[in-house]
């Protein structure tokens, strides 16, 4: 599918220089964008603008004003500057005062919880704000979506994925920000804290059963939008000894990371030593998804997805979220369920959707 229109599509793409970021820049203009590239160091941000051929701004997150100002004209903007609980707001106030639609790649229930907040300003502002539109949580919010509209009534909802890859820093340090929170669960349309490590039991994904755990992903907050199922659960594959070490290990890394000074040193470690998936592992690595809606009666409905490996993921759904969001009248928070429907993620190449026996 090609842009919306002949003109070369142009938007703010923030946190451009990151793992991630460099990524998304690179489909944008595979797929004829021209983004704005912007971030907080004009030194990182030349080298990429040049080799793209692309415009860009240096802007910090804690400059308002200059945020409103690096987005005249420009109608949406892509926010992949992690951790979002700390980047998100300045990025969606700025939007919401220049009149421009927010897409951001998150995975952090603070920060979708926050979106959503926002509902009312961006009608009223008449934009679009949308956080989780890589593989957190695009996958998993159309695979929930899916089986929720086959099975209408249902009242719990059970995700889990399983990753071949590895993570970026980005993604890393946003897990280190979470992690002092601990774990939840969605009951009765309300999150509920959930012990790290309870839970732990067998899933049968697309290629061979997995042992998973519950975890705190996103889907906590966009499935229940999505869906509007009132008891969800989110899983992901993990070594069983890892599971369930988890449950004895888990309280004692909390206190620790609850300390912002431990915190910060390890953020530090994080950056200079973590550098996500090489090219290699990004063409053959892979996710699967696999989703499971029950009804009060006994009825059932699962489904798997798989995906191409996530950060390659993220770059294509990020883009072509942005193609759907331009060319839609929509206005207000959505997921990306919610927004473009449970076969999006269908539309991007390398995912497959298979229906389990009935």
């Amino acid at each position: 599918m090609n842009p919306p229109t002949n003109t070369p599509p142009r938007w703010l793409l923030y946190g451009a220089t990151g793992y991630t970021g460099v990524l998304i820049a690179e489909e944008a203009v595979r797929r004829g964008h021209r983004p704005v590239l912007a971030g907080r160091s004009r030194e990182k941000l030349a080298p990429l603008a040049s080799r793209l051929g692309l415009e860009s701004v240096a802007v910090g997150l804690d400059d308002a004003r200059g945020l409103v100002s690096a987005l005249q004209g420009l109608p949406l903007v892509v926010h992949a500057a992690g951790p979002f609980v700390h980047t998100s707001e300045p990025m969606v106030q700025a939007c919401l005062s220049a009149g421009a639609h927010y897409l951001d790649i998150t995975g952090e229930i603070p920060v979708f919880e926050n979106t959503f907040r926002h509902d009312a300003e961006a009608k009223d502002r008449g934009v679009v704000l949308m956080s989780g539109v890589g593989f957190d949580v695009v996958p998993t919010d159309c695979l929930a979506r899916y089986v929720a509209d086959k099975l209408p009534g249902a009242h719990e909802l059970d995700l889990a994925i399983a990753v071949v890859s590895q993570a970026s820093a980005g993604t890393t340090k946003s897990a280190l920000e979470g992690l002092p929170s601990g774990g939840f669960v969605r009951r009765g349309g309300h999150l509920r804290p959930w012990p790290m490590g309870k839970g732990v039991r067998q899933v049968r994904f697309l290629d061979q059963e997995r042992t998973v755990m519950p975890i705190p992903w996103g889907d906590l907050v966009t499935a229940w939008h999505s869906t509007g199922i009132p008891h969800i659960t989110t899983y992901m594959a993990q070594s069983a000894a890892v599971a369930h070490a988890l449950r004895f290990t888990f309280p004692v890394l909390r206190r620790l990371l609850a300390v912002d000074a431990v915190r910060g040193r390890l953020a530090r470690l994080v950056e200079s030593n973590v550098r996500g998936p090489d090219e290699q592992l990004r063409q053959t690595g892979y996710s699967q998804v696999w989703a499971e809606a029950r009804a009060p009666d006994g009825r059932r409905v699962a489904a798997w997805l798989q995906t191409p490996e996530g950060y390659a993921f993220t770059a294509k759904s990020t883009v072509r979220a942005v193609e759907e969001v331009l060319a839609s009248e929509r206005r207000g928070a959505f997921t990306p369920a919610q927004a473009f429907g449970a076969d999006f993620a269908l539309s991007i190449e390398g995912v497959r959707r298979e229906d389990a026996p009935a």
